[in-house]
């Protein structure tokens, strides 16, 4: 099974990335591939409404300008999906609305391409507005028949300077948990898929 971990900060290395990361590692060692992308930072534009995604239904937005169509792609295939953003002014990094907008909305186009996907949030907070970035991604996921896993306490890391989240001990530590029940829910799923085939393709 494949998990996507998909970074809206724009600064390599710092606490997005380091919860995200710790969240990919107990999905990792129960033998699923994991990938890391990071989309914050890169020249990626906001959906332009412009409804080619639902005319063409080929997978594809239709702004072919950026490198959103690769994101996209690795988001199909993966089996569990992760955002993950710092806090900019209680919600997500610009580069990450682009990619619920514009992904979602393919998706959403055809067929519903995301649908019983796992989707998880992961976010990076200095102190306030935390839980409305969380609220932002979860809500392309539960729009898009999305499973949404949670964890011991929401998917919240406290952090401002760089690095600065390791010393968030439970915030980490929710991380870690987070990626043990990805894990155990896309086992569960995978076995419910082979022991009831009809149920998980009207689910589907």
């Amino acid at each position: 099974m494949k998990v996507l971990a998909i970074n809206g900060s724009p600064r390599p290395g710092g606490n997005t990335e380091i919860l995200l990361r710790r969240a990919l590692e107990p999905l990792k060692a129960a033998g699923w591939e994991t990938e890391h992308l990071r989309i914050g930072g890169t020249p990626v534009r906001g959906c332009v409404a412009c409804m080619l995604c639902v005319e063409r239904q080929n997978g594809r937005c239709a702004i072919e300008t950026d490198d959103m169509n690769g994101y996209i792609h690795k988001m199909f295939a993966a089996d569990a999906i992760i955002l993950g953003s710092p806090t900019y002014f209680a919600d997500v990094t610009p580069e990450l609305k682009a990619l619920i907008d514009r992904a979602g909305f393919v998706a959403l186009a055809n067929g519903g391409a995301f649908s019983g996907k796992i989707g998880a949030a992961v976010v990076a907070v200095r102190r306030g507005g935390g839980t409305h970035v969380f609220d932002t991604i979860n809500h392309m996921f539960l729009a898009s028949s999305m499973i949404v896993p949670g964890s011991i306490y929401w998917n919240l890391g406290v952090g401002c300077l760089k690095e600065e989240v390791h010393g968030d001990e439970e915030g980490t530590r929710n991380m870690s948990h987070l990626g043990q029940t990805i894990a155990w829910l896309g086992n569960a799923m995978a076995t419910a898929a082979t022991t009831f085939p009809k149920l998980a393709v009207e689910l589907h």
